[in-house]
């Protein structure tokens, strides 16, 4: 698979396949119980979004599919892997080749070119050779628009182009599933937009993704499904359209009015006008 067919929708979207899995998921840190009986699934394909009040367990989430948080009660299926019983390193090691995830900040190697950094793991953790990898980086910069600075380091880089660059380098591992956690919340407004318009492509092209964000708006855009979560509970979930019309649950009411600024909140153009 070359780079260009490695973003094909047809190659990548099978709505009866599900990549991630939460069942009666909980987790506690020590008396604080954080997540209380989490269900999600994402179907292969699928943009979902995770929207809530800060501290309602959002990232926690996100930390559960990838192992990096391991809950108490639960099974988590992701990629086919069995998140809740894997316990080797190299099991981790495994999932982590199919499970991209973006952080809040870039976590780039301040060492090492944009380039270096897009090429590192697919030379080290999959063995391709570095001319292969060079080729998927250059593919990777130009479909962030960042081909322009593959000899600059990341101290010399905007947020935003930091941030283009880490989904980047988190597509260059070829993953089956990425995941986005409030990638824009450490941004200046004016770069905001242009984070943004990447994952929009991603979302076009059918990349899998499941995304904890603040901008409202934009998870309504691209999303398939939405969930709600407060205090570590999913008290709605469904179609963006319907939820940011005529949400159901008291509390999605009220947190939607707040965070649009809104009487009555109005939809934006749907998931499906992003495919024409």
């Amino acid at each position: 698979m070359n780079a260009t067919e490695s973003f094909s929708p047809t190659v990548l979207r099978n709505p009866q396949r599900a990549l991630v899995q939460l069942n009666d998921v909980h987790l506690s840190f020590k008396e604080n119980e954080v997540l209380k009986g989490i269900d999600v699934s994402v179907r292969q394909g699928q943009s979902v979004s995770i929207i809530g009040p800060s501290g309602s367990g959002k990232s926690t989430i996100l930390r559960t599919i990838t192992g990096l948080l391991r809950p108490q009660q639960g099974e988590i299926q992701v990629c086919g892997f069995p998140v809740h019983t894997l316990k080797s390193e190299k099991e981790f090691v495994e999932l982590r080749k199919r499970v991209g995830f973006v952080f809040q900040q870039y976590n780039l190697f301040p060492h090492l070119s944009v380039l270096e950094n897009l090429m590192i793991s697919p030379v080290k953790v999959l063995g391709v050779s570095r001319q292969e990898a060079k080729e998927r980086a250059f593919e990777l910069l130009r479909k962030v628009h960042m081909e322009h600075k593959e000899t600059a380091y990341p101290g010399e880089l905007s947020g935003g182009q930091q941030q283009r660059v880490a989904i980047a380098r988190a597509l260059a591992m070829r993953p089956e599933l990425i995941l986005f956690d409030e990638v824009t919340s450490a941004l200046d407004p004016e770069m905001v937009g242009e984070v943004l318009n990447v994952i929009r492509d991603l979302v076009r092209d059918g990349i899998t993704c499941v995304l904890v964000t603040h901008e409202m708006r934009f998870a309504e855009e691209v999303s398939d499904v939405l969930y709600f979560t407060e205090a570590g509970r999913i008290v709605e979930s469904g179609d963006p359209e319907r939820i940011f019309r005529q949400p159901r649950n008291e509390r999605t009411k009220v947190f939607l009015r707040r965070a649009l600024g809104e009487a009555v909140p109005s939809a934006a153009p749907s998931r499906s006008a992003l495919h024409g």
